[in-house]
């Protein structure tokens, strides 16, 4: 699953609007390709991984509409695992795909215990092995992908 709305405000500072947009986009929209996959789950079942974020400061609606997301393929797994279906959630932690910049990246990289961060590939990877046959006994978890970053210790 794939998809995202993410617009940088916080408690005071985020619209009405804008917080339902989020919701829309980021809880609506998985509830409801979440139900229709489960619906025409091929016999030999099938396996579904959401990217999720720790994100609260400074992107309110990202970040609780991120949580609701966690919660809802979790459901699934649980819900759904019956019909053969596999749901997982990744939190990669901080990737540059772009839109860091150059000073964020560098107080990343000193903060990551193996001094890089992690790239699109380095999460594809894991993605793969999640959907892949030797992936098969992993059902229902939240992983954190994110190269050692302490929790609570990103300040982005």
């Amino acid at each position: 699953m794939s998809h995202c709305e993410s617009v940088d405000s916080g408690l005071l500072t985020t619209t009405v609007e804008s917080f339902d947009r989020h919701y829309a986009v980021n809880v609506r929209a998985t509830w409801l390709l979440l139900a229709a996959f489960a619906r025409q789950l091929p016999e030999a079942g099938g396996s579904v991984v959401a990217l999720t974020s720790d994100h609260t400061v400074g992107n309110l609606p990202y970040g609780t509409t991120k949580a609701a997301l966690d919660r809802l393929v979790l459901a699934a797994a649980h819900e759904l695992g019956d019909r053969g279906l596999r749901a997982n959630v990744i939190n990669p932690g901080p990737v540059d795909t772009g839109w860091m910049t150059p000073e964020l990246n560098a107080s990343l990289v000193a903060m990551q215990p193996t001094g890089r961060l992690g790239t699109p590939v380095d999460i594809a990877n894991l993605v793969r092995f999640l959907l892949s046959e030797q992936g098969q006994w992993v059902n229902g978890q939240l992983i954190h992908s994110n190269g050692g970053f302490p929790k609570g210790q990103l300040p982005v």
